[in-house]
């Protein structure tokens, strides 16, 4: 009973970190540009987006569209997910779908109250552990499973970069994201832009000794080619 108390209370607060997001939106402008070329693939982002999802506007182009989070997903089983960069919740939500619970961090309270409220039209929220927080400050006290990185990777202009190199992820390069993953757990997938180069993501495996085993996927929705997962370690097939 005080765990599931405890977790009420924590709701609680979100929601009212939800009420004035709401009230916030109603004073912006409006829909911008940018949301506006996202909006035709709001049913690949969430296929219940008409049931009261919400996303701020870095949310809709960097968060990974459902069919890919379910694959995510899928190579976890009743395990322990944390999510360190959990943005508005589309991984979070997905690896709780599968029946496993999910440590979500995000150091933006904007994010974390939007991924709450996506994971309750869901269905999920229970399964869901939601932390306001800097994941390299919280990584040393962490335990799980598995983790799931899915770092800001510096907005839609990454696809101009003819090779997108780990130094250009944030808000750090994507060796210190994997080590500090790895103080957590060898078993880490991460979700990477198409135009990685892939060499270098295939080099991470090598900061283990012995080198983790490393599985690299190509991610597609429809025809078009959407991103790279690395998994490394047991969450590999």
């Amino acid at each position: 009973m005080p765990a599931k108390s405890g977790r009420r209370e924590k709701h609680r607060k979100l929601l009212k970190v939800k009420l004035k997001i709401k009230k916030k939106a109603k004073e912006s402008s409006g829909v911008t540009r940018l949301v506006r070329k996202y909006w035709v693939q709001r049913y690949n982002l969430f296929s219940r987006f008409d049931e009261g999802i919400e996303l701020d506007e870095e949310g809709w182009y960097s968060v990974t569209p459902e069919s890919i989070a379910v694959r995510h997903a899928k190579r976890v089983e009743d395990g322990l997910v944390v999510d360190c960069f959990t943005g508005c919740g589309g991984n979070a939500i997905q690896f709780a779908a599968m029946g496993n619970h999910v440590i979500a961090i995000d150091i933006d309270p904007f994010k974390v109250a939007l991924a709450y409220n996506n994971a309750v039209v869901y269905g999920v929220e229970d399964y869901i552990e939601f932390i306001v927080g800097d994941f390299f400050q919280l990584a040393p006290s962490l335990k799980g499973d598995v983790v799931f990185l899915s770092p800001p990777w510096g907005g839609p202009s990454y696809i101009q970069s003819q090779k997108f190199t780990l130094d250009m992820l944030k808000p750090k390069d994507g060796w210190s994201l994997f080590q500090a993953a790895q103080s957590i757990t060898p078993n880490i997938i991460m979700f990477l832009p198409r135009n990685v180069d892939i060499n270098q993501v295939a080099e991470l495996s090598w900061l283990s000794s012995p080198p983790l085993d490393v599985e690299i996927e190509e991610n597609y929705v429809g025809e078009n080619a959407k991103a790279i997962t690395a998994y490394f370690g047991d969450a590999t097939n």
